[in-house]
């Protein structure tokens, strides 16, 4: 008997795409045929995993259904109510016999209704559970704008396509009654937190450790000694935060250029830096670059300071790197306060969003090497189930083709 084909959907977020990306290769691995509908860009690493890539935008560009909404990722909820049956007619042409999507790939769970097809959902951020998440977003995106085209694909996806609970924001609500794939180890979740995932396999977010290894090398921070501190906010914070991420940026490069035997590595990320934010940001002891080699940076540094983005913080526990906490919004205050309670970072500011000074950067670092001994032990603790969830991945594969032909544990609403 030949083996089930699957259908994987990623819409045009890097970071989303590579936290698919390990299992794809895992299906491919498994002798399932993958075929892959993400952006063009992604279309060499969906080969080199060994899938089939399939450009979901062809024919129907992503900016043509909507380049207005904010966030962005509102976009993606106008895609799936105005291509929802293009899309479906070109994955029904495949014969796949299961549609894996990450959660903001609204489009894919609409398409698996319409053919009646198990659906796997890949959840894309720390404890997303829709019931809080929904409205939160409401609440802390600065600018919530739907366009008119995304409020009309709200109806169509509530109308037409079933999806009763649809909204702007339907981007973070996709739960699979089938079965969703957890991005973290299960003890970042308590058993209460859980329930609203049910049913869910652990999956995590790290690519193989292989593909962890840090050859030899130049380091990003040089040849300079002393305590090492990395400083990143991600890749999408500056789209709707820019100048207060700039501002604690500047505080941590003004505490580590003044504190004796530091050096720092500043990564702005997207959008890329003017010359005029990287001079203003940099000091003697202080690199400041657009983009960096993380893995290398993470492996290399003492301290991180980060968002808590769901990528950096696991990367982070597998270099044994310890974190100072500064959230911004959405699932990152609570993997903040998740990381605190492991006893694997600190915060550094009591509240998302709050303003942040040289003083208070000096005094965090200065808590950190205090605490390096007790924070070493807990991130081999981590750094263990991260490599534990990564040893039981096969199994999750197995759950997913034991899925061909199956119906829900729970009727989609």
């Amino acid at each position: 008997m030949d083996e089930p084909t699957v259908a994987v959907f990623a819409m045009s977020e890097l970071g989303h795409f590579e936290r698919l990306r390990p299992l794809i290769a895992d299906l491919v691995r498994h002798g399932l045929p993958t075929h892959v509908f993400t952006d063009q860009r992604f279309a060499r690493s969906v080969e080199s995993a060994g899938a089939t890539f399939v450009d979901l935008f062809e024919g129907r560009p992503l900016a043509s259904v909507d380049d207005e909404s904010i966030p962005l990722s509102c976009r993606s909820v106008t895609f799936a109510g105005a291509c929802a049956e293009s899309v479906a007619a070109e994955v029904e042409r495949l014969g796949p016999a299961v549609v894996v999507y990450d959660t903001f790939a609204v489009v894919a769970h609409v398409v698996a209704r319409l053919l009646g097809l198990p659906y796997v959902n890949v959840c894309n951020g720390h404890n997303y559970d829709p019931a809080r998440f929904v409205p939160v977003l409401e609440r802390e995106y600065p600018r919530l704008s739907p366009s008119a085209a995304c409020l009309r694909a709200v109806e169509l996806l509530r109308e037409r396509y079933g999806v009763e609970d649809a909204s702007p924001l339907s981007f973070v609500s996709g739960l699979s009654p089938y079965l969703n794939v957890y991005c973290e180890p299960p003890e970042f979740l308590t058993a209460a937190e859980r329930q609203a995932f049910e049913p869910v396999a652990f999956y995590g977010s790290l690519a193989p450790p292989e593909e962890l290894e840090v050859p030899p090398g130049p380091s990003p921070f040089g040849d300079r000694e002393g305590l090492r501190v990395y400083a990143s906010f991600g890749t999408v914070v500056r789209r709707h935060w820019n100048d207060q991420a700039l501002a604690a940026l500047a505080a941590v490069a003004a505490a580590v250029g003044g504190r004796p035997g530091t050096c720092g590595l500043i990564s702005l990320g997207a959008p890329e830096p003017s010359a005029e934010v990287v001079d203003a940001l940099a000091r003697e002891r202080v690199s400041v670059v657009g983009r960096v080699d993380q893995h290398r940076a993470l492996h290399d540094a003492d301290v991180f300071v980060t968002h808590q983005g769901l990528s950096s913080t696991h990367e982070a526990i597998y270099y044994l790197t310890p974190m100072l906490s500064y959230p911004f919004f959405a699932d990152q205050p609570g993997l903040a306060a998740r990381c605190r309670d492991l006893g694997v970072a600190l915060p550094l500011v009591d509240t998302p969003l709050a303003p942040v000074d040289e003083e208070a950067v000096a005094a965090a670092l200065e808590r950190v090497v205090a605490r390096r001994e007790e924070m070493a032990l807990r991130l081999v603790e981590a750094r263990q189930w991260e490599l534990d969830v990564i040893a039981r991945r096969r199994s999750v594969v197995e759950r997913i083709v034991g899925l061909v032909g199956s119906e829900p544990e729970n009727e989609p609403a």
